[in-house]
């Protein structure tokens, strides 16, 4: 069954963001665009270079008022650990959330019950709370935030512009289809 539609559940958990731990939860995502990236777990080996990416990348998110938070089902304290001794995730300027009993990860169905852990998973919801796009991967996968940062942009120029749809590779500014029966066929 599609998560497309589907309205993130309740939740508080905590986290590890700007040298601070906090708590967060569902009221914190109402109202702006958000971005969960799941993973496997701290002190791996794909898993820093993801995150490491969406640091670099993470300005651009902000600029679109986008929140990105990073999901694994390690402790706060393991984040906390992992970002005081890796170069990589120093960088990590976004909310690191701990979901050691895999709640948020089942909400969101990432979760490997025989392993403990999250599948990667990548989702972005809207400011109702709901999510509007997905990718699910085989945590030997990793992703690239680029495209990521360009499906967020088209999905803010779709809810804006309810009656235009962004074709393949869209970029803002690029042009953009308005479906109707004269376009059937013709593209």
């Amino acid at each position: 069954m599609s998560l497309i539609g589907k309205e993130v559940s309740d939740f508080t958990v905590k986290a590890f963001v700007n040298g601070e731990f906090k708590d967060i939860s569902k009221a914190d995502i109402l109202g702006k665009w958000s971005v969960f990236v799941f993973y496997p777990a701290d002190f791996t080996f794909v898993c820093p270079t993801e995150l490491g990416d969406l640091a670099d990348n993470y300005e651009e998110f902000k600029k679109l008022g986008v929140e990105i938070y990073s999901v694994s089902t390690d402790s706060h304290f393991v984040h906390k650990a992992w970002h005081d001794t890796s170069e990589t995730i120093k960088k990590i300027k976004f909310p690191m959330l701990a979901d050691p009993t895999g709640k948020l990860c089942r909400d969101f169905d990432v979760y490997i019950e025989e392993d403990g852990m999250a599948l990667r998973g990548t989702f972005i919801v809207n400011p109702s709370g709901k999510i509007v796009a997905y990718e699910v991967h085989d945590n030997s996968i990793g992703r690239d935030s680029s495209e990521l940062l360009r499906k967020v942009q088209a999905a803010q120029f779709v809810a804006a512009h309810g009656d235009q749809v962004c074709p393949a590779k869209w970029r803002p500014g690029s042009e953009t289809l308005k479906p109707s029966l004269d376009l059937v066929g013709k593209i």
